[in-house]
């Protein structure tokens, strides 16, 4: 058969394209997945990687690497101090199967999630689909080779934040006069009561 392109996601805080590069060769276990599980039947001796880096900021592809066995029984289903652990799971039946990845290379440049969306030929990919959420998934020739293309050149720089359009000045609004300010009304004059007239004693 030909060669297969595929895209294995890996938190980096727990296994990272460093830690690989340190092994060399590492089981691709831990995968809960029945869909993912059944991508990882489907790879050959000498498939072609892309490692990708999730859960972090930014999430990207790290770096190269390539299956080199396959039908590989994951460990971690047999340990009751792993988070992995399955208790179906026994040695005469295991339930779960993974394949071993070799290192091939990091990604001179890191090429970030949002970067891949902004490429037309990428557009087709899986990851790119929303609620895709396989840590496994299958990638075609061209999209593998165009983003090992892309980490060989560094990131356009990201645009400046456009400024913000400035507000028309407008006038101040005049406060409303308080009674102290305001010019005190012109008290009315008061009238002084006329005197009444006195009248003549009566003479007796």
């Amino acid at each position: 058969m030909a060669k297969q392109y595929w895209l294995m996601k890996t938190e980096p805080d727990g296994f990272s394209i460093a830690d690989l590069e340190r092994v060399r060769v590492e089981p691709w276990s831990g995968v809960r997945s029945h869909f993912a599980r059944a991508i990882m039947r489907q790879m050959q001796v000498g498939d072609d990687v892309l490692f990708y880096h999730s859960s972090c900021e930014p999430p990207g592809v790290a770096g190269l690497a390539r299956v080199v066995r396959t039908g590989v029984v994951d460990e971690t289903q047999f340990d009751p101090e792993s988070k992995y652990y399955d208790p179906k799971a026994t040695r005469e039946k295991p339930i779960w199967d993974c394949v071993d990845v070799e290192y091939v290379e990091t990604m001179p440049y890191f090429v970030a999630l949002q970067r891949m969306r902004a490429e037309p030929v990428l557009a087709g990919m899986p990851l790119l689909r929303r609620g895709m959420r396989l840590s496994v998934q299958p990638v075609t020739e061209t999209e593998y080779a165009h983003i090992a293309e892309m980490s060989r050149h560094p990131p356009p720089p990201e645009p400046e934040p456009a400024p913000r359009a400035s507000r028309p000045n407008r006038k101040p609004k005049t406060k409303a006069k308080t009674r102290a300010s305001a010019k005190p009304k012109a008290k009315a004059k008061a009238t002084k009561p006329r005197p009444r007239s006195a009248k003549p004693k009566r003479k007796r």
